[in-house]
């Protein structure tokens, strides 16, 4: 058994889903590991991981639209605002989504399904730079 690790920084312009499989795909690629399980962590309660269609960016659009009405800003809502009124509503999306994904490795390569991509979900308003730990076990 081989194992590698790595840390990816995601940025991220504010609220909505960015992309980062090619990012994922180079990190398998380097290890040549050919069978085995990724697992990705994101390192923040106020973003999330998704796996999620990569064709139509309506779907992204829509899925940030939904969880602005599953968790809004609204300041008589919430007793934390530590960071701002955006930041309770986004622990919220965090719980309601997760911060870990495992993926596993096959021939050397991610065994996505051919619309799936890796998502970082952003939930705060302001730019922001997350820190995703990818972790590879495998042979």
């Amino acid at each position: 058994m081989r194992q590698a690790i790595h840390h990816l920084s995601v940025q991220a312009r504010g609220r909505g889903l960015v992309e980062f499989t090619d990012d994922a795909r180079r990190f398998v690629d380097d290890t040549g590991i050919r069978t085995g399980l990724l697992t990705l962590f994101c390192r923040h309660t106020s973003a999330s991981l998704l796996i999620q269609e990569n064709a139509d960016a309506s779907v992204r659009r829509d899925l940030e639209r939904y969880f602005e009405t599953l968790a809004p800003e609204d300041a008589a809502r919430y007793e934390h605002d530590t960071e701002g009124s955006d930041d309770m509503p986004a622990h919220l999306r965090t719980a309601l989504t997760q911060v870990q994904l495992c993926v596993p490795v096959e021939h050397g390569r991610m065994v996505l399904g051919t619309w799936q991509g890796l998502y970082l979900f952003e939930h705060r308003r302001d730019p922001q730079r997350r820190d995703i730990v990818l972790h590879l076990l495998g042979q």
